[in-house]
């Protein structure tokens, strides 16, 4: 996993390499939370994983619920996920995650 900062900083880009599972929680949670000022969007790119399970499905609603809490101080930033897969592309529309984030 690694996470980079555009150039504005108004873009956090996250991207997870190989299972999206429970073993990178914490990695994932650094990934956005030590990032001041916070940016407008928050790009998951899903390019280098292989497979996400149930607990990759919770720390994106958790990444969804911290954007929420930043929208009380001000406009709320997004969540976007891109460039999955096949097969974790179908694990988001079965879990019906379409209807909650941009997947591009």
């Amino acid at each position: 996993m690694s996470s980079e900062v555009s150039a504005g900083g108004d873009e956090l880009v996250i991207r997870v390499a190989g299972n999206f599972d429970f073993n990178i929680h914490r990695d994932f949670q650094r990934a956005y939370r030590n990032v001041s000022p916070a940016p407008k969007v928050f790009l998951v790119d899903l390019s280098a994983t292989e497979h996400l399970d149930s607990a990759a499905l919770g720390m994106l609603l958790l990444l969804r619920d911290y954007c929420v809490e930043l929208g009380h101080e001000g406009e709320q930033p997004r969540v976007e996920l891109m460039n999955a897969n096949a097969h974790v592309s179908h694990i988001l529309h079965v879990s019906n995650f379409d209807q909650i984030f941009s997947i591009c």
